[in-house]
């Protein structure tokens, strides 16, 4: 019986060992994308209250050793960790109960002969105080899949051990162990997992009195509870809806992006000059009004002559900052010439050659004369016999912004 015992015990270990490998490539496949490639993250951050989990089990556990005869003896084992990706996490645990195995002479931990075996049975308690390194390896090389069923998880550990003495024995070692195992997370609700523990612990072999290394796996069937929130989020989800979009509508968006940019660059080079001609012209006014009240008539207008206002390409109409212009001279320059009776005042309309067609041209440079003509005597009192309008078609220059204007002689 005892002997069936641990056959029974190895074969479950096997069991889950051969098992394990296909699980992961089964349960992958969905967790892919439109173009059946497998998505592993990035992931946001968790929070600390996040993807925490406890668990606890009972099975079996072998002690081997050089010169003794392996026994099944009852294990526990309870745990308490966090995941912080998918594929890793830690966990503080607990293994133990007791552990025994047969040899050819009595000690402290045994000293009944047993007549089947005609051996000693040699019987001790242990605590494994340990902590894990998880690897998801399921999510790691399957990626994260909130529904996956099995998830296999090797990990690594390191402890404290303390072996003593059961049944009255007086008895008791402290060592520093370690070893490697095997997690099987069978998911049976978004928090419930069946959890089987495989793993080996190595240990120095003074914990039964003995020397070389001992060996103590064992494998562990229990439940695992999910703690705060169980699952991740994905941030890459904008950038797959990014690359699935129409390779079409993005170029043509990036085209459009690039068109806009040299409009607004050749906008603000037209209005840069625009502007610089303007400053250049309040500039002239300004010192010629300082000094007017001293300065002879004829010097005057000789000296002011011409002064001009722009159009934008196209238009017969000023805009809002050239009407706040033409109010400047007229107020200041044009008022004086009106009142002086031999002073006649000159409206040249001009269009330029770079653009357009030659009628169109001229149309626009005596439309603007017009224009300009009829606002000097209708908005500032000008009398119209002292208006002179004419008109001209300017050719193609570097600069036309300046050729679209109206330029005021006397």
């Amino acid at each position: 019986m005892k002997r069936l015992r641990f056959i029974l015990g190895a074969a479950a270990l096997a069991t889950v060992a051969l098992t394990a490998s296909p699980v992961v490539n089964a349960q992958e496949n969905g967790n892919r994308d439109e173009y059946g490639k497998v998505v592993r993250g990035p992931y946001e951050t968790n929070r600390f209250g996040d993807n925490w989990f406890i668990g606890a089990g009972g099975g079996i556990n072998v002690f081997l050793n050089d010169g003794y005869k392996a026994n099944i003896g009852p294990s526990i084992d309870a745990g308490l960790g966090k995941w912080f990706t998918p594929a890793v996490g830690m966990r503080i645990g607990y293994s133990g109960l007791n552990t025994n195995y047969w040899a050819d002479n009595p000690s402290v931990l045994g000293r009944t002969l047993d007549k089947e075996e005609n051996r000693y049975q040699q019987k001790f308690g242990y605590m494994y105080i340990h902590g894990d390194f998880l690897w998801n390896m399921s999510d790691a090389l399957g990626g994260y899949k909130e529904t996956r069923f099995w998830d296999m998880v090797p990990y690594l550990h390191a402890g404290f051990f303390r072996a003593y003495g059961v049944d009255g024995a007086s008895y008791h070692n402290n060592e520093i162990a370690a070893g490697a195992g095997m997690i099987h997370n069978l998911r049976l609700a978004e928090r419930l997992d069946l959890v089987i523990d495989m793993k080996a612990i190595i240990v120095n072999g003074r914990v039964n009195g003995s020397e070389d290394v001992a060996l103590i796996p064992s494998v562990t069937m229990g439940f695992a509870v999910d703690m705060g929130w169980p699952n991740f989020v994905r941030t890459s989800s904008v950038i797959g809806a990014l690359e699935s979009a129409s390779v079409d509508q993005i170029a043509a968006l990036e085209a459009a992006a690039v068109a806009l940019e040299l409009a607004n660059a050749t906008l603000e080079q037209e209005n840069l000059q625009l502007q610089n001609a303007n400053n250049a012209l309040v500039d002239q006014v300004n010192s010629l009004k300082n000094s007017k009240d001293g300065m002879d008539p004829a010097e005057f207008y000789k000296a002011m002559s011409p002064v001009a206002v722009y159009f934008n390409i196209g238009k017969a109409t000023l805009s809002v900052d050239e009407m706040q212009h033409l109010d400047y001279i007229a107020k200041n320059i044009l008022a004086k010439a009106d009142k002086q009776a031999k002073v006649y005042i000159t409206v040249m309309g001009s269009a330029d050659s770079n653009t357009g067609t030659a009628r169109r041209n001229q149309n626009l440079s005596e439309a603007r004369g017009k224009y300009v003509a009829d606002l000097l005597a209708a908005k500032y009192g000008i009398a119209k016999d002292r208006l002179v309008v004419k008109s001209e078609v300017v050719k193609a220059k570097a600069d036309p912004e300046l050729d679209r204007a109206v330029k005021i002689t006397f």
